[in-house]
């Protein structure tokens, strides 16, 4: 999820909760007036009903008459029932039914004087009040519908609101969110446009004293910190390959010419073959770093060309063949492989050609014998070349390093070399989008794999 998005997500989230908590204390407290108000209603209805027996002198005569002519006053499905000290009913409002009442109610009065219950349904407010010497037991009970219907409606109210503008404020985060991180969103695509290419590339310096324009300040020094360190390391790089290799190819050719002359002791001239052998060796070196001086993951595909697999080996062999003449290949194509395989691949064959001379060198360098095996097998996603040779294996725990720069196998000892050679293959199958891996099938059984996609 986008930095936007979590914080729209959050924001929307936060105020959506404070905004229903608010929703919720409106709720309560509108409920507490409603049942205030109804409680005093009530309370008012019974003191009405107390001055009225207070003032009667017949009160059985006067109050139908009386609660008639008050009816304006009643509160909405109103029941009174009327007792006299003895818990005696003396008048109800109910005429056409059968009276009904709690008797535990009553007595509860002698004791609290003044009972409410809006648990009960309808809602009931008695008091035991003592009128002219006499006590009597006023109960009266009634439905808030009014009450009720403006809570249910003021419910409604809030939910729709609630609901309204929990939507709206998602809405209005994740926009003003874009619009605040505008500027950073710029500023990304600015950095992920520079390259080692292109470490000149400045980011636009806004007129603004924001974090934002810290760190795209921050950024350009630190680009111009890299650009001038990585110029001088490919400019040593590349300078140092190439003037190095003048002198080599000067060494490489005497070589050839003082072995030809054919009048060295049989030390001498293994010494003079192995000399030369390490001549090459540092030539393929040199020529391997001077060609990845020139590329990078970056601008390396827009160059990319057709390339079919099997000439690349066959001429990387070919150049292995010159210093190792006695190595042998045997080139086969897996029964796997699908009718329409092309083994054609995307790259540049001067890397390919240094991955599997390098491939076919240790071969011949670490074999037993003087063989090498090439299978290839291509399938619909995959084109996967197998270089196979006999020989002392590399042990489990040293395998996890094998492609590490420097990191040689105990296998090589008493062989020279450089170390470095499973490690460039590496970076240059890296660019190709490629892997390679190593597996010991069988005993004394070396296999390296390199797996190219589709």
């Amino acid at each position: 999820m986008s930095l936007k998005r979590k914080i729209a997500l959050n924001l929307s989230i936060a105020f959506s909760l404070l905004f229903g908590i608010v929703m919720a204390v409106i709720y309560m407290s509108f409920n507490d007036f409603r049942r205030d108000e109804f409680k005093e209603r009530f309370r008012q209805r019974l003191e009405f009903t107390s001055h009225f027996i207070a003032k009667s002198k017949d009160f059985e005569e006067e109050a139908p008459v009386f609660f008639n002519e008050n009816s304006d006053n009643i509160l909405l499905n109103e029941t009174i029932l009327i007792f006299n000290g003895q818990k005696e009913l003396v008048y109800s409002t109910i005429k056409d039914r059968n009276v009904t009442w709690n008797n535990a109610l009553l007595k509860e009065l002698d004791d609290k004087k003044v009972i409410y219950s809006e648990k009960t349904v309808p809602e009931i407010y008695a008091a035991l009040r003592k009128i002219n010497g006499e006590n009597y037991y006023i109960l009266t009970s009634a439905f808030d519908t009014n009450g009720k219907s403006k809570l249910e409606y003021l419910k409604y109210l809030l939910v729709t609101a609630y609901v309204m503008s929990t939507l709206l404020i998602g809405f209005f985060s994740y926009y003003f969110m874009g619009q605040f991180l505008r500027p950073l969103e710029d500023l990304n695509q600015e950095i992920s446009e520079v390259t080692a290419h292109k470490l000149t590339t400045q980011i636009p310096v806004r007129q603004s004293n924001d974090e934002i324009n810290v760190l795209a300040q921050s950024f350009n020094t630190m680009i111009a910190r890299l650009d001038d360190v990585f110029q001088s390391q490919k400019d040593f790089t590349a300078s140092a390959s190439h003037e190095i290799r003048t002198p080599i190819t000067r060494m490489a050719f005497q070589l050839e010419n003082l072995i030809k002359f054919g009048q060295h002791s049989p030390e001498t001239l293994v010494s003079l073959k192995q000399i030369q052998k390490d001549v090459y060796q540092l030539s393929d070196l040199t020529n391997s770093l001077l060609l990845l001086t020139k590329f990078d993951k970056e601008n390396i595909q827009s160059i990319y060309e057709e390339v079919r697999i099997d000439e690349v080996i066959f001429e990387s062999f070919e150049a292995v063949e010159k210093s190792y003449p006695n190595l042998k290949m045997d080139f086969l194509i897996s029964e796997n492989t699908s009718e329409n395989a092309l083994l054609t691949i995307k790259g540049i064959q001067s890397l390919l050609d240094i991955v599997f001379i390098n491939l076919f060198k240790n071969a011949a360098v670490y074999s037993e014998n003087t063989e090498v095996d090439v299978l290839i097998t291509e399938t619909d996603e995959h084109l996967v070349v197998d270089v196979i040779s006999r020989g002392t294996t590399i042990p489990e725990e040293e395998q996890p390093r094998l492609f590490e720069a420097f990191q040689r196998g105990i296998n090589s000892q008493n062989i020279s070399g450089s170390g470095l050679g499973l490690r460039i293959v590496k970076r240059i199958l890296e660019y190709h989008g490629a892997g390679i891996s190593y597996t010991s099938p069988a005993e004394l059984l070396n296999k390296f794999s390199v797996v190219f996609n589709k």
